[in-house]
């Protein structure tokens, strides 16, 4: 067995370490003046984006054959692409309508989405446990139940429905 296998020198770990604090720190920064929307509840945006750095940074730390300054490029042109496409996206519908999932009624007035819930992969259990979760015993006490952008389960009580105005433009559609 060769004992490249165990101990190479102190090259190497010295670039982890320096890849890895720098790295770091850097990446701590960068998403920091991201603000707290990178860092919100999960789009496929900011999954993405989470994956990808995550993925990089892993990659750059070990690999000694990338310099600090590549290992630095990838993080912050990860974090610019994220910038511009969460720019683009709060400017242009097009882009919000490319990147985005409509938020959808799963349940509405009574009845259940039966079509929809077929179509996003979830069951009527899903619906019952997002009422219990917010705290009502019975579908009846429920208007709507939305699943939002991020995956989770928005539950608007009838006592709570307002004028509707954050339900009734995905009443239509899915209709």
């Amino acid at each position: 067995m060769d004992s490249t296998y165990f101990w190479t020198g102190w090259s190497p770990i010295v670039h982890t370490l320096l890849v890895g604090v720098v790295g770091y720190l850097v990446l701590v920064m960068l998403l920091r003046g991201a603000g707290p929307r990178t860092m919100a509840s999960m789009t496929p945006l900011d999954f993405v984006i989470a994956v990808t750095l995550g993925s990089a940074f892993g990659r750059v730390l070990t690999a000694v054959k990338v310099s600090l300054a590549q290992a630095l490029a990838a993080l912050v042109l990860l974090v610019v692409i994220q910038w511009v496409l969460a720019a683009a996206r709060a400017r242009w519908s097009l882009v919000r309508r490319l990147l985005d999932a409509p938020p959808v009624l799963l349940f509405y007035d009574g009845q259940m989405q039966h079509g929809v819930l077929r179509k996003h992969r979830m069951t009527e259990s899903d619906v019952h446990t997002a009422a219990r979760e917010s705290g009502h015993g019975s579908l009846a006490d429920l208007q709507a139940v939305i699943l939002d952008q991020d995956g989770s389960l928005g539950v608007i009580a009838r006592s709570s429905m307002g004028d509707g105005s954050s339900v009734l433009p995905f009443v239509a559609s899915d209709r």
